[in-house]
């Protein structure tokens, strides 16, 4: 029997994106303390893949994601996510999430929230599978979740 994945710690950080003089709002997350950017990074580099790591996060005043609570445990309000079943959780690093995601299927259970089936949808040959999955504790994922939106509704209004 496989040894099942570790359970990790998630966050969201929240946090200015852009130069302008009222940036506006990426929300980025972070396993275990390190950036989920700078993860797919590794794994994209080790797998010799071309443009490793050409993200960012969610750039939020650039996505129409409905309530995130929704959209960060697999239950997203656009009928373009909910139909593919599938979030971006990583957008490009220009800030718009069209151009360049990396989706992945959430799956919320008793208890746990995890991530797996990782896709680059402009690069369909890439193979994630041994990417993840990422295991969270349901209480500190939700947890992380308000926190992030907490902290997102304090920033000014954007550009």
């Amino acid at each position: 029997m496989p040894t099942p994945p570790p359970v990790r710690k998630i966050r969201f950080d929240v946090r200015p994106w852009g130069d302008h003089p009222k940036p506006a709002r990426e929300l980025l997350p972070y396993v275990d303390n390190v950036s989920f950017v700078d993860l797919v990074r590794g794994y994209e580099q080790a797998a010799g893949y071309d443009v490793p790591g050409a993200y960012a996060g969610i750039v939020l005043d650039h996505f129409n994601f409905g309530d995130l609570s929704s959209y960060l445990t697999g239950a997203p309000q656009s009928s373009y996510w909910a139909k593919r079943g599938v979030i971006a959780l990583l957008g490009c690093d220009c800030g718009e999430v069209g151009c360049w995601p990396l989706e992945a299927r959430v799956l919320v259970g008793d208890g746990l929230v995890t991530w797996r089936g990782f896709a680059q949808p402009f690069r369909p040959d890439r193979d994630y599978g041994t990417f993840g999955p990422f295991v969270f504790q349901r209480s500190q994922y939700e947890r992380a979740i308000r926190e992030a939106t907490v902290i997102a509704s304090m920033f000014d209004e954007p550009r």
